[in-house]
């Protein structure tokens, strides 16, 4: 069975097939939307693999940081425990900086995007 892609920009509303009395009908525009999402093919094995790694990555990352965080300030400072962990100041720090780096990043993307369509409606013009 070979379904067809059916883009946003494609689909034209006055000659769309209309149903028949008694028929269900293709729904609202998110019918349309949800056929064009999932018109795709499905993930690929090396897809799949990459996934599992960034969960993996994920909760190994979540781990670490709930006992550093959560459970090492109830362990006494002179357990072995503690040469396992960075120093608590570092807890605020790297979520911190991490955050300030994807504002930071997000801001460049917005700001790429906005230049870029502005451009392209200076061309059009």
């Amino acid at each position: 069975m070979q379904r067809e892609a059916v883009g946003l920009g494609d689909y034209d509303s006055q000659h769309a097939p209309r149903p028949k009395p008694g028929e269900p009908g293709p729904g609202t525009g998110c019918a349309l939307l949800l056929r064009w999402r999932s018109a795709g093919a499905m993930a690929t094995g090396t897809d799949q693999v990459v996934g599992l790694g960034l969960v993996a990555i994920s909760l190994i990352v979540f781990t670490y940081y709930t006992a550093w965080v959560i459970l090492l300030p109830f362990i006494d400072s002179q357990h072995v425990i503690h040469k396992y962990f960075l120093p608590r100041a570092y807890a605020v720090a790297i979520p911190l900086v991490a955050g300030l780096l994807l504002l930071l990043c997000v801001g460049l993307f917005i700001t790429y995007v906005m230049l870029k369509n502005q451009r392209a409606a200076k061309k059009a013009q």
